[in-house]
């Protein structure tokens, strides 16, 4: 439970981090252009890479902690055998996208090794990158839920959000 804590702070840090990244690039160039007429060409480039791994890091995170937009219109309502069918029937559809994510990822990363960006001259593969790592990270969460699910206890940390039939009051 300790180290779930310190892996969604240390997200969290790396996330403000690049939030702070980018607000520095694109803020120090418009000052620059606005008071001396140029800029650091190096701007918008940092900030696109540091954009593309917040919201990696940002999904990631999201992911773990069950905040991802779902449908559950039906699903919700379903108890025993057929909410496990369903249960199980999403996590395959998510493993089997996931594997796909990771795999266009993948060859991605190998193609932009070869490759340059044009002002700082990165890899390519850096940017990939991002996205190969958030698809690792879910398909490692996705692996932990259901094998809490399997054994039938519920993961640390995890708080389900109430249905709203459940918390509606009547008047």
């Amino acid at each position: 439970m300790a180290i779930r804590k310190f892996l969604k702070h240390l997200v969290e840090a790396l996330m403000a981090l690049s939030l702070l990244g980018m607000v520095i690039a694109v803020f120090g160039n418009v000052v620059q252009r606005y008071l001396w007429g140029t800029g650091w060409v190096v701007s918008e480039e940092l900030s696109r890479l540091l954009f593309v791994w917040l919201v990696c890091l940002a999904a990631t995170l999201a992911f773990g902690e069950g905040q991802h937009l779902g449908f559950d219109l039906v699903t919700a309502r379903l108890k025993g055998a057929p909410a496990a069918v369903f249960r199980w029937l999403s996590r395959g559809l998510m493993a089997l996208a996931l594997y796909y994510l990771m795999v266009g990822a993948w060859q991605q990363v190998v193609v932009g090794m070869d490759s340059r960006s044009p002002v700082m001259n990165y890899p390519l593969a850096l940017g990939a990158g991002g996205i190969l790592l958030m698809g690792v990270c879910m398909a490692v969460i996705l692996l932990l839920q259901a094998w809490h699910d399997l054994r039938g206890t519920t993961p640390p940390d995890s708080h389900p959000a109430p249905h709203p039939a459940d918390t509606a009051t009547e008047v």
